[in-house]
């Protein structure tokens, strides 16, 4: 996904191909959905004038979107597809007009800007395949862009961001998700020893890395670096490893907690890709507990800080392999965190974010009607051009075993709960009383 790393190499290119690349204006962005007043998503609409004004139609989002256009466009539909809401033609239509002619997707390009390779990159590819796959009727487009990314793939079997570039894990294990989603099976994708499961499998700390971070995704190897765990690689790479895709479908879950990886003296090889995902489990889990169930941002200078988008991911990830309870507290800290992430960005609501936390909490069955006191579909469904038709608001599945409801706003408030029964009681006493009068008079009637 778009780190901030992953920004500045753009931004970088960006300026390296200013002097070919004209941006003509843009229409303006076609009205979001109507949403009563004083709710979330209506005051989530209050954006930047400046920005807006130069967005093209069928756009989700306010911001710039030159580094993540396709990249959010792709997971608002996504999202919008799980709430079996039916898109806009216009907002499927701007992200079909974005792919290049050899089958792959830029981050973004204006529109009748010309498709250059050096702008196409991995992660909007993978994640462009998977929205037009789960919307369905776009084969041919979503075949296009697995072809792109199979002839991108490096000889170590693995994906860079930009090809020609080394690979790394975020990158590879999108491909991953993409092909997987597609129906491709990415052990068959390369040749081995290179095969695109051999090359997430090169990311992974195994056994000759130290206990604590076993496990664990580095980012990118570097000659004379030691490897070190990369909490968003973790976290990307964990679904991939196993074996899903986005939207995310539950898997049942499991009895036991993921285990690290059992290292016999001398051991050193690479994690089994059949141990892959309980290892990443195991080390994000530890992770997860020791920060008050959230992942950090760690960026060299700065002090670390809640990482809303790697814990939303490791939720994906936890939930695809089974281990939807060590996913809950985690699921349970975006509830109460989460709005301020998706909602109040410079630009007003962030799609990316609102469309990751909707399909996060669906993963960790929990309500994205209701997630944390607040409507995330609704959010959503205001950052773009209206839906043909609205998305089902689904009643709140019921609470795996020792999760607290009310992290997300299921069920009723309790203030709710007491007002309630204090209705009922008053009422009831109120009959007791006018029974009693009854009998009273009806007695006395009788006596006279």
């Amino acid at each position: 996904m778009p780190t901030a790393a992953r920004l500045g190499a753009a931004a970088l290119t960006g300026a390296l191909l200013t002097g070919v690349l004209a941006v003509p204006a843009l229409a303006d962005t076609a009205s979001p959905a109507a949403s009563p007043a004083g709710s979330p998503a209506a005051s989530a609409t209050a954006t930047s004038t400046a920005t807006s004004a130069a967005l093209p139609a069928g756009l989700y989002g306010k911001g710039d979107p030159q580094y993540d256009g396709v990249w959010r466009q792709s997971l608002a539909l996504l999202a919008l597809k799980q709430e079996k809401a039916e898109p806009a033609d216009s907002a499927v239509q701007w992200l079909l007009g974005q792919q290049c002619e050899d089958g792959g997707w830029p981050s973004y390009r204006a529109e009748g800007a010309p498709c250059l390779p050096a702008t196409e990159d991995s992660n909007a590819t993978a994640v462009a395949v998977q929205a037009l796959t789960a919307l369905g009727g776009y084969q041919q487009q979503a075949g296009r862009g697995v072809d792109w990314l199979r002839k991108q793939q490096n000889q170590d079997g693995s994906w860079a961001y930009n090809p020609g570039s080394p690979g790394d894990a975020d990158s590879t294990a999108l491909v991953i998700n993409a092909l997987l989603a597609a129906g491709a099976d990415p052990a068959s994708v390369g040749t081995a020893p290179h095969t695109a499961y051999d090359a997430l499998a090169a990311f992974q700390l195994g056994c000759a890395a130290p206990a604590e971070q076993r496990g664990a995704f580095q980012y990118q190897p570097a000659a004379g670096v030691p490897a070190a765990p990369n909490t968003l690689a973790s976290a990307q790479s964990l679904l991939a490893a196993a074996g899903g895709h986005l939207p995310v479908a539950a898997a049942p879950r499991k009895d036991a907690a993921p285990k690290a990886p059992a290292c016999a003296d001398g051991a050193n090889g690479p994690v089994a890709h059949a141990d892959s995902a309980e290892a990443d489990a195991a080390w994000l889990t530890a992770q997860l507990a020791a920060n008050g169930q959230h992942l950090m941002l760690t960026t060299p200078g700065a002090p670390a800080t809640p990482d809303h988008a790697s814990t939303a991911w490791a939720v994906l990830g936890l939930a695809a392999a089974g281990y939807g309870a060590q996913a809950a507290g985690a699921a349970d800290w975006l509830a109460g965190n989460g709005w301020a992430w998706a909602a109040q960005g410079k630009d007003g609501t962030d799609p990316a974010a609102a469309a990751t936390l909707v399909l996060a909490a669906r993963a960790a069955q929990l309500d994205p009607y209701r997630f944390g006191g607040h409507d995330l579909v609704g959010l959503l469904t205001a950052a773009g051009p209206q839906p043909k038709s609205a998305p089902q608001a689904a009643a709140s599945a019921p609470a795996p075993a020792g999760q607290d409801r009310k992290k997300d706003g299921g069920g009723f408030p309790a203030i709710w709960t007491i007002g309630v029964g204090l209705l009922i009681g008053a009422g009831a006493g109120l009959l007791l009383s006018l029974n009693r009068r009854r009998r009273n008079g009806g007695s006395a009637g009788q006596q006279r």
